[in-house]
């Protein structure tokens, strides 16, 4: 097993052998494979009562909005209401392929496997941790998400064998780690230092065990407070790509305040936004935000000493592609903040094909 499987290899979740036999029944080639692999191992984790129940009651008073406009009638509505159930990516095929598992490890029937999406709802919205707390009302369960993504990010790095990973796979797992070591590092540094010392058999002055690019920074470190950012920079690229697509989703949705405030110093006012939108809006009908307008191809990224020049093509519906938003991330005031800092510098409505 040492030669076949990472050095920090654990199965220390009662249903992680699970996860080890279920992930390579997953299509590879799937654009959601990350995503999925991310599915299954947040299944076998504790669920996150408070933050499911935000999830829920923000689905519900969005379904409602929908069903009112339509004009459904009040007991129908109760009913639909009353059939949701917070996110559950995979449902059936994660219910279908445990009932499996556990008709052939009868020890199984002890546990039970309890689909959610929390890690992969954050990287599916590409917010920062800040944006999830307010998008759900969870201002007063930061710590127990942020001890939900931990346990996420653990169970990734160590349930995983390194065959089943692709680089989507490692982007995400690196961005999710260092989105909690830049919230709260004492989270990801301890269980580093913890892992380092296992894998040195039990010599605390030797190096943590290799692994992800993030592993073995937190060992050994003096300073206070997490390293910068920037200084991960897999995780960071992941970063500033879902910090462009954040801003092609509030682009999409016309909330030019939120993209107002998302931006740095010097940035775009809502007025400024709303002005660059209507100019978009006069020859295109919207923009798309679905698995086409994430594909990476359509982000370029200049990666400076001092800063990041970002250009993100929009997926208009003619399929032109002629339209970029264009920003500048800056790095000093990213490591100062912990998340990319953006300043927007043009919305490009007649610009060069992706």
């Amino acid at each position: 097993m040492t030669t076949d499987l990472q050095p920090d290899f654990a199965l220390d979740n009662p249903l992680s052998p699970w996860v080890l036999e279920a992930v390579p029944h997953l299509d590879r080639a799937s654009q959601t494979y990350a995503l999925d692999v991310t599915s299954l191992v947040e299944a076998t984790l504790d669920n996150p009562w408070v933050v499911l129940t935000a999830q829920l009651e923000r689905l519900r008073r969005e379904v409602l909005s929908e069903l009112k406009a339509q004009g459904v009638d009040y007991e129908e509505r109760l009913e639909v209401l009353d059939r949701l159930e917070h996110p559950k990516p995979l449902r059936d095929w994660t219910y279908d392929s445990f009932n499996d598992y556990r008709s052939r490890h009868p020890w199984a029937a002890d546990y039970d496997i309890r689909p959610k999406s929390v890690a992969r709802d954050l990287a599916e919205r590409s917010m920062t941790f800040g944006e999830y707390v307010a998008h759900y009302g969870l201002a007063r369960s930061e710590g127990l998400l942020l001890r939900y993504l931990s346990d996420a990010y653990k169970g990734l790095v160590r349930t995983v064998p390194e065959d089943a990973r692709t680089d989507e796979l490692v982007d995400l797992t690196e961005w999710l780690g260092e989105l909690v070591r830049q919230t709260d590092s004492s989270l990801v540094d301890e269980w580093h230092r913890l892992s380092a010392v296992t894998a040195s058999g039990g010599d605390p002055t030797r190096g943590a065990p290799e692994g992800l690019g993030a592993l073995g920074r937190g060992p050994g470190r003096t300073e206070p407070g997490p390293p910068p950012v920037t200084a991960n920079l897999r995780a960071f690229r992941v970063m500033v790509r879902n910090a462009a697509f954040r801003r092609v989703e509030l682009a999409a949705r016309g909330d030019t305040a939120g993209l107002a405030a998302a931006e740095g110093p010097g940035g775009w006012s809502a007025s400024r936004w709303a002005a660059a939108l209507a100019e978009y809006h006069a020859e295109r009908e919207s923009i798309g935000t679905g698995a086409d307008a994430r594909a990476a191809a359509w982000v370029q990224v200049e990666e400076g000493t001092g800063c990041w020049r970002v250009r993100q093509v929009l997926d208009d519906p003619a399929g032109w592609h002629d339209a970029a938003l264009v920003g500048v991330v800056d790095l000093a005031a990213s490591d100062a903040a912990g998340e990319p800092v953006w300043r927007t510098e043009a919305l490009e409505t007649a610009g060069p094909t992706g």
